[in-house]
């Protein structure tokens, strides 16, 4: 008895040592991820900014196809996934997207997810089949509105990357960028030419989770970036100027809450051949 115990001592020492020599790698670690999005996340705007991908491809060994363009809207989110397929086909391990909030400075109607009416179908629960009047819905595919817009792009994802993970980012809390004349956007504490506020758009971003199986990270909330208290403006370009594009702490900060985020997500699908 007291040399079974021994030996099971012996083995949960063994145990602890090689747990403790071998720590948990991250799974994005040396994954190829594209990029897609707008001016935040744009390698040729504000060049002398560090954005959190290359952070991201620093602390991970991370590939990043960056296709964000400046001013892109969710409708030009399927040019970039399909200039991403082109170039980079399958060997692209998950694709994250961080848009919404030029939509909101549009305008653009939040909307519906669904349209719904009634139809007849074929059922047989219990008893011979038989028709049956049913309510249902159908996804709104439509440019005309936010949800409508989501679920064009994010449907077009799902048909051109399959088998990848594709993770979706809220927009963040927004300040007043005065870019000039013509140009000149207030914060978010005013509602937009839709009647909205930038809150509606997070929210919508978020219920994406659900309405299409794809996890949302809420970078609102969890980077801790607001523009609207200034003592947190010095994460922001200028504090007269653009209070709607984080610098280069914004940007390490925005990479930090992501690095562990990412953490919870499998980027490797190909079970057993990781």
């Amino acid at each position: 008895m007291k040399t079974r115990f021994f030996f099971f001592s012996l083995l949960l020492c063994l145990a602890g040592v090689l747990y403790a020599q071998a720590p948990m790698q991250h799974p994005w670690k040396g994954a190829r991820v594209g990029f897609l999005g707008d001016s935040i996340w744009d390698p040729n705007a504000y060049t002398d900014v560090r954005k959190s991908w290359s952070f991201l491809s620093e602390w991970l060994g991370i590939t990043p196809y960056v296709y964000a363009v400046s001013g892109n809207e969710w409708t030009h989110i399927r040019q970039q996934a399909e200039q991403l397929k082109a170039e980079h086909g399958d060997e692209v391990n998950a694709i994250i997207v961080f848009i919404g909030t030029n939509d909101f400075l549009a305008g653009v109607p939040i909307g519906e997810w669904w349209t719904e009416k009634r139809e007849e179908v074929m059922q047989a629960v219990g008893h011979p089949k038989a028709p049956v009047n049913r309510v249902r819905r159908t996804m709104v595919m439509s440019n005309d509105t936010y949800k409508g817009r989501i679920n064009q792009a994010i449907s077009l994802l799902k048909k051109l990357f399959p088998t990848k993970q594709i993770v979706l980012l809220t927009p963040l809390h927004r300040g007043l960028a005065n870019f000039g004349d013509r140009n000149l956007q207030p914060d978010e504490s005013y509602q937009n030419s839709a009647g909205e506020y930038v809150n509606a758009y997070i929210k919508a971003s978020q219920e994406a989770a659900d309405v299409w199986g794809i996890p949302v990270i809420n970078l609102s909330a969890l980077s801790g970036l607001n523009p609207m208290v200034e003592e947190q403006v010095p994460y922001f370009i200028n504090a007269e100027t653009d209070r709607l594009h984080p610098n280069t702490a914004g940007h390490e900060r925005m990479a930090a809450t992501l690095y562990y985020q990412l953490m919870s997500l499998p980027v490797h699908f190909n079970i057993g051949n990781p």
